[in-house]
């Protein structure tokens, strides 16, 4: 499997996030900046997520994408896209509950690129990745029963490590 990475792109307000590979919490810190600075600007006026090169992606990167699609709705009344062609990531895209607050379609009309890399966030700070990894799983908590019951143990346990 290939290392995870994230593309990003601003589109005349509309985002691009593209992820590539097998993306996994080493990007959360740096894919939480982007969400802050992604939010802060003038002209956001949605997103569109192209998972077609993505081949895993952990349950703390499907909480930001959560929390994208919540801050979304509360900010322009609209929900983001995901592109997404792995069956296997569909599915778990189904489980999570993503159809209630994305739009997930297979195919675009034409490609849109995403080309600027976020780094993976190198630190030594446990505690903050802890607390991103808590903060996105209480967010697909709060998607529905079924992932709240699914991450009840693993957020308090994190949380009784603090």
């Amino acid at each position: 499997m290939r290392p995870g990475q994230i593309l990003v792109a601003d589109h005349a307000g509309v985002f691009v996030i593209k992820m590539v590979g097998d993306v996994r919490l080493t990007l959360c810190i740096s894919f939480d900046q982007f969400i802050d600075d992604m939010f802060a600007r003038e002209n956001f006026s949605g997103v569109l997520f192209d998972l077609s090169d993505a081949e895993a992606i952990d349950s703390t990167t499907l909480g930001l994408m959560a929390k994208i699609s919540i801050l979304g709705e509360e900010r322009v009344s609209a929900r983001p896209v995901i592109l997404s062609t792995n069956s296997s990531i569909n599915r778990i895209l189904d489980t999570m509950g993503f159809a209630d607050i994305f739009t997930i379609v297979g195919e675009l009309d034409k490609p849109v690129e995403a080309t600027q890399p976020l780094a993976p966030e190198i630190t030594d700070n446990d505690e903050q990745i802890k607390h991103k990894v808590i903060e996105a799983h209480r967010v697909l908590m709060g998607l529905n029963r079924e992932n709240q019951e699914t991450f009840t143990d693993l957020v308090n346990m994190l949380e009784g490590d603090q």
